[in-house]
């Protein structure tokens, strides 16, 4: 077919459509492979964190299943809290004869009852 001075194919006309159809199907699928990609590498993340969540869980609940034990209670009795059952022998350790024991700290006054008067006196003349 002839329109004014150029001559049109259809046939060339039917392929470059059909080259430019491809082509957009290429660029799509590409981009749609490299989201695939990345939700791929996302999903596996979510994965490890899940399953460190779960370890942690499982440690917790571990921790909570002793806790709640009649054994950890009477080693928090005993241990902690220096309780004793019927029948047990108390000891208590002494130091060894001639042992310097540490000094027990003293503690410094507070001088809570002075008066501005004696503030003031004190901050100018240093007494």
């Amino acid at each position: 077919m002839k329109i004014g001075r150029f001559h049109v194919d259809f046939r060339r006309l039917g392929i470059l459509a059909g080259i430019a159809i491809l082509l957009f199907l290429v660029m799509d699928f590409n981009s749609r492979m490299e989201e695939l990609t990345r939700l791929q590498k996302e999903a596996a993340v979510v994965r490890s964190q899940a399953t460190a969540v779960m370890v942690t869980q499982y440690a917790l609940q571990t921790q909570v299943a002793y806790a709640t034990s009649p054994p950890a209670a009477e080693a928090w009795a005993r241990e902690q809290s220096r309780m004793a059952q019927d029948g047990d022998i108390v000891v208590i350790p002494l130091p060894e004869p001639g042992a310097t024991l540490p000094p027990t700290p003293v503690p410094t006054p507070i001088l809570n009852d002075l008066t501005k008067w004696d503030i003031w006196v004190d901050l100018w003349f240093g007494e």
